[in-house]
């Protein structure tokens, strides 16, 4: 007799519904922020429960200073000591495709503790329907998700042709440091998803997001003689302008993938700081910001069209003509991305969407840099999103994702592998 293997490793998933969404709620009150211990923490805890699961585990120390002497090196925005990769292994025979299932254990700060409804921003709550916290959608519950599915696989005992590998990686928020570590550690795949908030939706390519950082310099003064001095936030006043219009062009045209966004390839300042005394005439601000690649652009060709909008706004202006404003290139540098056309990877998980959550499934391109990029660009590996939760609620007050979304991604999941890795 022919064992159903689609039906035995879902019918794992949703006997041990309960037991997923608790070790989600574990996951989410480790309060992993990008850089700090917490996350090196859960990156060890995550070890332990891979291998619990019955997989092979690769827990390693991250060689920072070879990977930041890279040519490649994606970048950070945060100090760093340590890092640590973390790889669990489902070994197939040896035969057949091997799929890989990378998501990023680090979340960022919670912000404005006052905006959340929630009772403690990593408390790590579980209502009815759905895990509340810091990192519950972006992205833990993608991950969780992950490692239930593999899990399910492990625990059924299916003969696998190919190996399934989950990553749970750090430093995705500030540039993408581990998934570039797992990259030169020599980890590959045939295939591969990464469970980002999604909504239950395939996202076969990713614009790019590159740091900045302006420096505006002025002439200080004090105060009740400010007509003597040249104040920098007056400076920045036509750099905005510039910035504006330029967003403006470049949105002109974007990519039809990324039509359901209002703002396709957004181009924001996040930090500004100018000024040490409310009484004196400010000589030097520095803003720091986010510019949008287009889909398919080369990260060179957004770079320069940044410096020249600035510098155009620094030749119309008499005192940035003769002090014109530093622009420089730091942090994470996400370059686009997109599913090689070639691929049949979406096809895949669509049909194991709609075996598993039995509705149609939409697709559309993301306007925020992932490790989809790194994969598919350095690591030639063909890489879709498709996750729980809804990304509105990524890096925002009251986050959460719905119970239902994570044991659906984890079952689309769990049947993709077996349709990647084939069961012998």
């Amino acid at each position: 007799m022919t064992t159903d293997w689609r039906a035995r490793v879902l019918d794992e998933i949703t006997e041990r519904r309960r037991e997923m969404v608790a070790a989600l709620g574990d996951l989410v009150r480790t309060p992993s922020i990008t850089g700090s211990d917490a996350e090196h923490e859960a990156q060890a805890a995550m070890a332990a429960a891979l291998a619990d699961d019955g997989l092979e585990v690769d827990h390693w120390a991250l060689p920072l200073d070879d990977l930041r002497a890279d040519p490649d090196f994606p970048g950070v925005e945060v100090p760093r000591d340590e890092a640590w990769g973390v790889v669990g292994r489902l070994p197939g025979a040896g035969d057949g495709r091997t799929l890989l299932l990378d998501g990023h254990i680090d979340v960022v700060p919670e912000g404005d503790r006052d905006a959340w409804t929630h009772a403690d921003p990593f408390g790590g709550a579980v209502t009815a329907t759905e895990v509340r916290g810091r990192g519950a959608c972006d992205m833990k519950g993608g991950l969780l998700a992950a490692r239930w599915a593999v899990r399910a696989l492990a625990a059924t005992g299916v003969p696998l042709r190919g190996d399934v590998l989950v990553a749970s990686v750090e430093g995705e928020e500030d540039g993408g440091l581990g998934t570039f570590g797992l990259l030169r550690r020599g980890w590959t795949a045939d295939c591969c998803v990464v469970p980002e908030p999604t909504g239950l939706g395939l996202v076969p390519a990713c614009a790019g997001a590159l740091t900045f950082r302006l420096r505006i310099r002025g002439r200080s003064a004090h105060a009740a003689r400010r007509a003597e001095g040249v104040s920098v936030v007056d400076k920045l006043v036509p750099v905005l302008a510039a910035l504006a219009a330029l967003e403006a062009e470049r949105n002109r045209d974007s990519d039809p993938l990324l039509d359901r966004w209002g703002l396709a390839y957004p181009l924001s300042l996040g930090v500004v700081r100018a000024g040490d005394w409310a009484s004196t005439v400010p000589d030097l601000l520095v803003a720091e910001g986010r510019l949008g690649v287009a889909l398919d652009e080369d990260v060179a060709d957004a770079r320069a069209a940044l410096e020249t909008a600035v510098a155009e706004a620094g030749a119309a202006d008499a005192w940035l003509r003769e002090h014109p404003v530093e622009v420089e290139w730091w942090g994470g540098q996400f370059a686009s991305g997109r599913l090689p056309a070639d691929s049949d990877l979406d096809r895949r998980v669509g049909v194991a969407h709609r075996t598993a959550v039995g509705t149609p499934m939409g697709s559309w391109g993301a306007p925020f840099g992932s490790d989809l990029r790194l994969l598919t660009g350095l690591g030639g590996i063909p890489t879709v999103h498709y996750g729980p939760g809804d990304v509105e609620l990524a890096h925002a007050p009251d986050e959460a994702v719905p119970i239902a979304e994570v044991e659906a991604t984890a079952a689309v999941l769990a049947l993709l592998a077996l349709d990647v890795c084939g069961p012998t």
